[in-house]
């Protein structure tokens, strides 16, 4: 390595510093600072959102278990298979009895209709489409008629069940979900009964005494199940209405056939059933007309049922109460059912943006990928330097001891030709790192210590101290590969570019969490960083690998302290200036990962909220002339704010649907989409020449690493609204990098880079 003689084997103090850097590092003191005792205690994390979030959540699965609850309701779809069963003697009298049943302690008492009396039913209403042309048809011929309501849809169309009502047709009971009574046990059958009513009651504020199971038929097609049910609607006070004449409309058999149905035989009276709803009901609309034009002209009347038996109306009064709780369900199912449907809408267009954002990133690092190998950038052909420009390595460290030996090795054995000087500029550790940096005596390598006072000052303190112009910035737990930095500065021979990122990647990728972040880094690096070069977009030129030049950095006012990230703010102020700034793949370094969920949620919850603070702080950039604020500050905000913030609900509705629906749906987008990923993923693996092997993990990275990142966000999203403050700190290390960690000492070129991969 060639340097600065001077600089060999001395610990230096911080220097005098400008006007913008922090004045807290003391000049001429070389002893180590501990980080001055806190006159209050810090801010904690904030807890509290968690409750508002937990309500948000159980409100969502309500909505999506109500919605759920609704769309069962069907219309007739199938005739009442025939009974098969012995029946009881009860049973034989009910089947031989009329179609209207009292069912009492002492025994079923059944009623038919007197002479020239016909009751239109019509059953599955109210429907917006049917329904009004139906009382528009009865309107028309004087009719009434009894309207056997599905209560959903009373609750989804209250006006069309006060019009029945202010017409002076009767209402009756259908179940709440069109649900088989047959089928049901009996805390589900008193719950489809209850809510009909309620719906009632808040559209109408009427009770009803009359009851229809759904999917019944004449008295003679009683099977033992449904008469059990029958029963089970008699404990609660209803009187049962069954039918005389199945049309069987909902088959749509013609108008002709559903008229010659409906017209009782010989002038006797009967009860018709129809349906208003449930499918295309125009057969049906047409057939009330040619039968009451018909029975009208044989002396008949159109009656409700009550009125046909001369019992009092099946209309009651509902209590106060019973209104407002009515009112309350049906507010709540259509908004469930509104929820639902923006939801749907919502999640399907994250689901294409998320596939769309894939292909259109992977398509651009293709580009990228395709210029670099002829040589070429967006501008034209990168310059070269004409000899080996001299540079300053920055490592800016606080509490490394674990690494920063293997660290600060891997930049003295760089095969970069030019003047390198490394400074390490210690931030007020208390493990001994700034010891050990200096008790490694290479050449070339500065140790200047200061009090802690974050990364920001630290990295400030290097670049005023630095004797160049090229600077490099490394953390205290990366080695960079020996070419790294001629690959780094090598783009910084084009006077536009004012910063390139490096490729960062995971050094300890043995365990699960460990893979799961070499999957993210290589797709992160290889993919995302070449997209955002070409669209002049670059986010962040990572804190672990990182050339800029100090005048443009001098000319910000250096690394600002006002944000978390001071990298992403840092990147984004650049970008801003007018700097163009590049992904340079071949610029290797390797970093130690988080190796446990709590350090991972340490280390991310940190990123995620500092960069929430630098979109906020750069919130301007989008009124400014060029792509930069727009495109940047746009992309971050959709894919890594709002849609983060949608997953909870899009988990929640996959567990929905694969308990109490249909999992293979569910099942089948999953799959899509991690197929999606790992096509992406296995292109930027080979983009990295890395194994697709790596990428058997990634359909298990859905579970627990997935939600652990949306929770970040929801965390720092929390903590920024807040006003909480986050202070720099580091996650622990291992010494991955180290003699004495559980790795081998750093690679060297790319082959290396594999081979050490493999040792992992």
């Amino acid at each position: 390595m060639n340097g600065p003689p001077w600089h060999d084997k001395l610990v230096w103090p911080a220097a005098p510093l400008p006007a913008w850097q922090d004045h807290t590092a003391r000049q001429g003191d070389e002893r180590p600072h501990n980080p001055p005792a806190p006159t209050a205690r810090p801010p904690a994390d904030p807890k509290g959102h968690w409750f508002p979030l937990a309500v948000c959540m159980l409100l969502a699965a309500a909505a999506l278990v109500l919605n759920g609850y609704v769309t069962n309701v069907g219309g007739e779809t199938q005739a009442p298979p025939p009974s098969t069963d012995s029946p009881t003697p009860e049973l034989e009298k009910v089947r031989r009895g009329g179609p209207v049943l009292n069912i009492t302690a002492k025994g079923p008492a059944s009623a038919r209709l007197p002479a020239r009396t016909i009751a239109l039913t019509f059953d599955d209403g109210p429907d917006p489409a049917w329904t009004p042309q139906v009382l528009d048809m009865l309107k028309k011929y004087g009719a009434k008629a009894t309207f056997f309501t599905v209560g959903s849809k009373v609750a989804q169309y209250p006006d069309l069940a006060r019009r029945i009502v202010a017409e002076g047709h009767e209402l009756g009971n259908h179940t709440y979900s069109h649900a088989d009574l047959a089928a049901l046990p009996a805390w589900r059958l008193k719950l489809e009964l209850s809510l009909t009513q309620r719906a009632l009651a808040g559209a109408t504020g009427l009770h009803t005494t009359l009851a229809r199971p759904p999917y019944s038929s004449t008295p003679a097609a009683i099977s033992g199940p449904q008469w059990a049910g029958m029963k089970a609607l008699a404990a609660e006070g209803y009187l049962v209405t069954l039918t005389d004449l199945d049309t069987k409309d909902w088959s749509r058999p013609g108008t002709a056939n559903i008229v010659a149905s409906s017209l009782p035989a010989r002038g006797r009276g009967a009860v018709v059933m129809m349906h208003d709803s449930g499918g295309d009901r125009r057969q049906t609309v047409e057939a009330v007309g040619a039968v009451l034009r018909e029975l009208n002209g044989k002396g008949y009347r159109a009656v409700t049922v009550t009125k046909a038996l001369g019992m009092p109306s099946a209309h009651q009064p509902a209590g106060g109460a019973e209104r407002f709780a009515g009112s309350a369900l049906n507010l709540a199912q259509r908004a469930s059912e509104a929820f639902a449907g923006v939801l749907a809408w919502v999640l399907l267009a994250a689901g294409a943006l998320t596939v769309g954002r894939l292909g259109f990133f992977a398509v651009l690092a293709w580009v990228h990928a395709a210029r670099n190998r002829g040589g070429r950038r967006r501008k034209g052909r990168a310059p070269v330097w004409s000899a080996p420009p001299p540079v300053t390595v920055i490592v800016p460290a606080y509490n490394e001891a674990a690494g920063i030996q293997a660290t600060v090795r891997s930049l003295v054995e760089t095969t970069y030709q030019g003047p390198l000087e490394i400074l390490v500029v210690d931030d007020g550790s208390t493990d001994g790192t700034a010891e050990l940096a200096q008790a490694l005596g290479l050449p070339g390598v500065r140790v200047i210590r200061r009090p802690n006072g974050g990364k920001p000052a630290a990295l400030n303190t290097g670049i005023a101290q630095a004797a160049h112009e090229l600077l490099v910035m490394v953390d205290g737990d990366t080695v960079f590969e020996p070419a790294t930095i001629g690959h780094l500065v090598r783009q910084l021979a084009d006077p536009t570019v004012g910063a390139v990122s490096g490729n960062t990647k995971v050094g300890n990728r043995r365990g699960m969490i460990g893979r799961w972040q070499h999957i993210e880094y290589v797709i992160g690096f290889n993919l995302d960083r070449r997209a955002f070069e070409l669209l002049d977009c670059m986010a962040t030129v990572p804190g672990a690998i990182g050339a800029f030049r100090r005048s443009a950095l001098v000319a910000l006012g250096g690394v600002s302290a006002e944000t978390l990230a001071e990298d992403t703010d840092l990147t984004m102020a650049l970008c801003r200036a007018g700097w163009r700034v590049v992904y340079e793949e071949k610029a290797l370094a390797w970093t130690e990962a988080p190796t446990s969920l709590g350090q991972l949620w340490k280390q991310r919850y940190r990123w995620c909220y500092g960069t929430v603070q630098a979109m906020w702080k750069h919130r301007r950039a989008v009124l400014e002339p060029g792509p930069f604020g727009r495109r940047c500050l746009g992309y971050l905000a959709l894919f890594q704010v709002l849609l983060p913030l949608l997953a909870p609900v899009v988990d929640l509705m996959a567990i929905y649907n694969t308990v109490l629906g249909d999992p293979l749906p569910v099942v089948a987008v999953w799959a899509g989409f991690v197929v999606v990923q790992a096509l992406t993923g296995w292109y930027a693996l080979r983009l990295d020449g890395e194994r697709a092997s790596a990428l058997w993990v990634l359909p298990l990275q859905q579970f627990v690493y997935r939600q652990l990142m949306y929770l970040v966000v929801i965390q720092s999203l929390a903590t920024a609204l807040l006003g909480v403050r986050l202070r720099w700190h580091t996650v622990r290390r291992e010494g991955t990098f180290s003699d004495s960690g559980p790795a081998a000492p750093a690679p060297h070129g790319i082959d290396g880079a594999e081979r050490f991969a493999d040792a992992r």
